[in-house]
């Protein structure tokens, strides 16, 4: 904006609204919450798994296919129920008019018994998963970290996260019950 000129009025609001929305890949996905199945509105622009699902590699096909994509965003949902975020503001529980408070650590038991199972659910899946895939799969499902990032992280050369991450996937979505997860990237090369 050059000095002297008015910006329009809302503007400043309007302006981070047209880009997020330009950015949104809105989805709607039926989700099983508290027993009951419920349609709820997502965007699925956030995750990695979505970009890596929308993304063709070579023959056309997605680089992940729905199955995979299925596992890793019920890993997420359950990371997320269980309350495994880290946390990335300050508590300011402690802060506040009057005596100080004192600061004791959370509480297991004060944890909700959803939350308490979706830990165990997570637990569960990483197990099945295995070292080094579960780590992955925590970064990238649930940490949301880009492939090039994950790549960087674990010292690995470019593109080979994506192959690492299709295995992961695969053994988690066996985990989970998935239907049929996709061959091996060899089995496909070989035409078997």
């Amino acid at each position: 904006m050059t000095p002297g000129r008015k910006r329009p009025a809302g503007s400043e609001a309007a302006a981070p609204d047209r880009f997020a929305a330009a950015h949104r890949l809105p989805g709607r996905r039926r989700i099983q919450l508290d027993g009951a199945e419920t349609d709820v509105c997502v965007n699925e622009g956030e995750s990695p798994l979505g970009w890596l699902r929308r993304r063709k590699g070579p023959g056309g096909r997605p680089l992940i296919d729905e199955t995979q994509f299925e596992a890793g965003e019920r890993l997420r949902r359950d990371f997320t129920i269980g309350q495994l975020t880290p946390r990335v503001t300050v508590d300011w529980s402690a802060i506040g008019g009057g005596r100080p408070k004192k600061r004791h650590p959370r509480d297991p038991a004060s944890i909700a018994d959803h939350a308490q199972a979706a830990r165990r659910r997570v637990a569960r899946a990483l197990t099945a998963a295995g070292p080094g895939l579960s780590d992955l799969l925590i970064a990238v499902c649930c940490h949301l970290e880009g492939m090039e990032v994950a790549e960087r992280r674990f010292g690995w050369p470019q593109r080979a996260g994506k192959i690492v991450l299709a295995i992961a996937l695969d053994r988690l979505a066996a985990h989970y019950g998935l239907g049929p997860a996709r061959k091996g990237r060899d089995q496909e090369a070989a035409g078997t």
